[in-house]
């Protein structure tokens, strides 16, 4: 055998294009030092990739920490952090399994293949975890929607979630659209699974990534390895959002759902049948994060014949292949005495499969290529110990003055005609207008199993037909209240998704999160990144509610702008009986309607200043953790008594758009009398937390307010489900068929042109 691996130890002292690959001179030298030698150019290419901010979370992990040091205590987490995903028991013998992920710089590059990938890839991560994938989300955010570069990516991220998921066959149950100028030239294409399966009582149904049991053979199936993903925009390159890599290769990967379907359908029987030891995907980073990933948290050594693996594209060179992140591919470590089954299961899928491996004791991962050694590294080293940076961070220096420009002097409606004029042009803003542009090319019933979907609070979906047991699942973010309070901002997303979740009659039981910033290396915004983890962290202390994994997007910057701190938070809560859930529409006439929790003149970041004065400034509404307990409480409880017909969270833009989305959710109007002694412009369009509006069937109105005395909170009846109007007494009153119209055609009128004129669309 011909060594490469000798021949690179005495070989010169050449200099070698580690900074081309990412790499920093003190990590070049650390690769040195672990190897006690020069690494070959396949090690390097692995260790680059390996060690980029994507991979290795290098500039967060000591501020990630938090989420295992303050997680609360909870019989539900199964697994939490470290592996592909979360798994969660939901009680009646199932477990819930799900993540949410980022594929931003793609998506900018190449919109639908990046978005679409992103689809792919996280409904991976929940396959892997042994789980069939039931449903996707998908929160979103862009540069203002009438710029032009908008209305380029828009129309392709869109269609790239809607054409993979719903090749798949996954409902599209949820997810976000925001606006803000601050996301041009970095949008943030967020994507949400949830799976389910059986976990067992030994806990076998669950999957790990893990390499065990001397002899057990590495098993690379799914589709071949191509080019895709080297150049450009891969793990590798995220740090600097160009083309880097031994060769320029397409920036981004493209997808094939219809693989990615046989390829679930695959795994799943190859689980029901217990025929793997440990499972990997191969998204980012491609066989160096799998072969790495699954033996070190193995027994400790694999051998892998590189050249066994089956290309797309002949030309790739070692290194290449190593980096390739082609997609719908996946690694499992299989015995001996299973593998004649495995091959056949995957052959009858049509999915093709090849031995490149095997698991050894040397405590080594080696990696040959027609013969030669060309890797031989301690696993550990490459997958989890990375660098990890103690960043300096320091509070941005026009953080003063801008919470101390507040909303105060911004003009108010102060007539009943202008408080009309200022709700029909918030209405009708982008980030508060019908979403259904986007919505509807997504198929948000595929399956059968789903219960609620956009535009209600949160998704939900049945789990059991036959008990009705149910998940529902919300993902929410607010960056302008990060940006004023990034400690806070974390909070209060994660108050709203905790508060959808339990709007519709769901317990909120666990977290995953997205934390998207700008660069590592600039000091205030690694300010925002750890008071942003801090206050996520403290506040799932105090919810209860254990994070169970997540992502972080660093690099979100143009020039030196970067976006909104953007901390996304998802939510995942178990129902037990989905016919008991609670919708958001006004429908029987004559139910009364409460609002529920303290408003107070809180208008710093919201949607008001922002869509009708282009103003942020002040502090983000207070957070109230303990109001939120309090409200969810109740929310759950008066559903799953049969209390209300109709409930529905009150955030962006505040009570009288959530009366709206109300109204024209089912056409029905409503008479409202505002409460006594609050400015009425407040009282409309505060953003004040822990509120929600109600809506009693007359007969259960005493019980309801019973349920509300018993627990102290704050309710008050503000009106009646009435004709087909929003009639605020004493104020003004709008057609319900007037606002829906308003609500429905902004975005239609900016993105269908756009639409139209995509070559996705032509001929």
């Amino acid at each position: 055998m011909t060594d490469t691996v000798k021949a690179a130890q005495d070989a010169p002292d050449a200099e070698q294009p580690y900074r081309e690959l990412g790499l920093k001179d003190d990590e070049y030298a650390r690769i040195r030092e672990i190897l006690g030698r020069r690494p070959t150019s396949s090690e390097l290419a692995m260790y680059s990739v390996m060690w980029s901010e994507h991979c290795s979370y290098k500039s967060s992990k000591v501020h990630l920490r938090q989420f295992g040091e303050k997680a609360p205590q909870t019989d539900a987490l199964l697994v939490g952090v470290g592996e592909n995903a979360g798994v969660v028991d939901i009680g009646g013998g199932w477990a819930a399994v799900f993540k949410v992920e980022s594929h931003n710089h793609p998506s900018y590059v190449e919109p639908y293949q990046g978005a679409a990938t992103g689809v792919g890839g996280i409904v991976r991560d929940v396959l892997t975890m042994g789980a069939r994938p039931i449903g996707v989300m998908d929160p979103l955010r862009f540069g203002p929607a009438d710029a032009p570069d908008t209305r380029r990516v828009l129309p392709g991220v869109v269609a790239g979630v809607g054409g993979y998921g719903n090749c798949l066959g996954l409902p599209n149950i949820g997810g976000e659209v925001v606006f803000d100028e601050t996301y041009a030239g970095n949008p943030l294409v967020n994507a949400l699974c949830v799976g389910v399966l059986k976990p067992g009582e030994d806990g076998k149904g669950i999957k790990l990534a893990h390499a065990s049991g001397l002899g057990n053979l590495v098993v690379l199936f799914g589709a071949r390895t191509g080019g895709d993903g080297i150049g450009g925009v891969s793990v590798l390159a995220s740090e600097t959002f160009e083309s880097t890599g031994p060769t320029k290769r397409p920036a981004v990967q493209v997808g094939d759902p219809f693989m990615e379907k046989l390829l679930i359908e695959c795994c799943l029987e190859l689980f029901a049948e217990d025929l793997v030891v440990g499972i990997q995907d191969l998204g980012g980073a491609g066989i160096s994060c799998a072969t790495s990933e699954l033996a070190s948290a193995g027994d400790g050594g694999m051998l892998v014949d590189l050249d066994r693996v089956p290309l797309r594209d002949p030309s790739l060179a070692p290194e290449e292949i190593l980096m390739s992140e082609s997609q719908e591919r996946m690694m499992a470590c299989v015995e001996p005495k299973h593998i004649e089954r495995f091959l056949a299961v995957c052959k009858k899928w049509d999915i093709p499969a090849t031995v490149i491996g095997s698991v050894t004791d040397t405590g080594r991962l080696q990696i040959d290529w027609h013969g030669e050694r060309i890797v031989d590294v301690p696993p550990r080293t490459v997958a989890h110990e990375g660098p990890v940076y103690e960043r300096p961070y320091a509070r941005p220096g026009d953080q003063d003055a801008l919470q101390a420009s507040g909303p105060e002097s911004l003009p108010r409606p102060s007539t009943g005609e202008e408080l009309r004029a200022e709700l029909l042009k918030l209405v009708a803003a982008p980030n508060v207008a019908s979403k259904a542009w986007v919505t509807d090319q997504y198929d948000r019933y595929v399956l059968g199993g789903t219960v609620l979907a956009q535009p209600e609070d949160s998704g939900m979906l049945r789990v059991d037909e036959e008990t009705n047991l149910g998940l529902a699942i919300a993902t929410d973010g607010n960056g302008r209240f990060a940006r004023l309070d990034p400690y806070a901002g974390a909070q209060l997303a994660l108050s709203e998704a905790y508060r959808n979740v339990a709007t519709t009659g769901a317990k909120p039981l666990a977290v995953t999160n997205c934390l998207n910033f700008g660069s590592p290396e600039d000091p205030a915004v690694m300010w925002q990144f750890a008071e942003a983890v801090r206050g996520l962290a403290d506040a799932c202390l105090e919810l209860g509610v254990p994070v169970t994994g997540g992502n972080v997007s660093f690099y979100n910057s143009t020039a030196d702008v970067a976006i909104l701190p953007t901390p996304v938070v998802g939510v995942l809560g178990v129902i037990d009986d989905v016919t008991r859930r609670t919708p958001m529409a006004f429908d029987a006439e004559g139910d009364v309607i409460y609002l529920l929790g303290e408003t107070r003149d809180e208008l710093g970041g919201s949607e008001w200043a922002h869509s009708l004065h282009g103003h942020l400034g002040g502090l983000p509404p207070k957070v109230d953790l303990a109001a939120e307990k309090l409200l969810a409480e109740v929310l759950i409880n008066a559903s799953r008594d049969g209390l209300l017909d109709a409930a529905h969270d009150l955030a962006d833009g505040g009570l009288a758009i959530g009366l709206v989305e109300m109204a024209i959710r089912q056409g029905r109007g409503a008479r409202v009398w505002l409460p006594e002694g609050i400015d009425p412009f407040v009282a409309l369009f505060s953003e004040s937390v822990a509120r929600a509006v109600v809506v009693v069937p007359r007969s259960e109105e005493v019980r309801f307010t019973d349920m509300c005395i018993a627990r102290r909170l704050p309710h008050t009846r503000i009106g009646v489900v009435d004709g087909d109007t929003l009639d605020v007494q004493g104020q003004f009153s709008v057609p319900v068929e007037e606002l829906r119209a308003t609500h429905a055609a902004t975005l239609p009128a900016i993105f269908e042109p756009a639409r139209d004129a995509s070559p996705l669309n032509a001929g």
